[in-house]
């Protein structure tokens, strides 16, 4: 029986979320499987991986293969480099004491990075929102400027309307007594 560590897919409709899992090879996709080792969410960033490390490096121990995608995931949290270390634990090549320093300074490299990313991507997201909201008060100012323009040009409009009318009723009451008067 052939295990292979591959993904089961979750979710919605675009929006996918898997189960990392350890399946017969035979098995179904979805179907299936012998032991969950954890989860992927894509749609984060960066994407969301939780997994029992042990777990994966004792399977991969016992010969389990993982699927393309899985093995990039393995590799991003360090099963893959955890494995490594413990081969050469088992050779006699190194100690079981250097090979956890090894990970663990590794691990904590790792851990920093991501860090890093998500600090960068959150300043991002301020910065496009701050940007954002500046163009709309800009463009907020310029509507109400051109609002302010038009309503002004039209109370001219009428004052000037209502001094020609006021101007006409004087010179209609004058032009009317004037014949009159002779």
């Amino acid at each position: 029986m052939p295990s292979r560590i591959r993904l089961q897919r979750h979710g919605k409709k675009n929006q996918p979320f898997y189960h990392i899992v350890v399946a017969d090879g035979r098995a179904p996709r979805d179907g299936r499987f012998i032991e969950k080792l954890g989860t992927y969410n894509p749609m984060t960033n960066p994407a969301t991986i939780v997994l029992d490390v042990d777990k994966a490096a004792e399977w991969l121990k016992n010969g389990a293969q993982p699927s393309d995608t899985c093995r990039r995931i393995l590799s991003y949290k360090g099963v893959l480099l955890k494995r490594h270390l413990q081969i050469g634990v088992e050779k006699g090549a190194i100690s079981q004491e250097q090979a956890d320093v090894k990970f663990n300074e590794w691990l904590q490299a790792k851990e920093a990075k991501i860090a890093n990313v998500k600090s960068e991507a959150d300043n991002k997201m301020r910065t496009v929102k701050k940007e954002r909201l500046e163009a709309e008060k800009k463009f907020n100012e310029a509507k109400a400027n051109a609002v302010a323009a038009k309503r002004k040009a039209a109370a001219e409009a009428e004052a000037a309307a209502k001094a020609e009318a006021q101007a006409a009723e004087a010179e209609a009451p004058a032009a009317e007594e004037a014949p009159a008067a002779e």
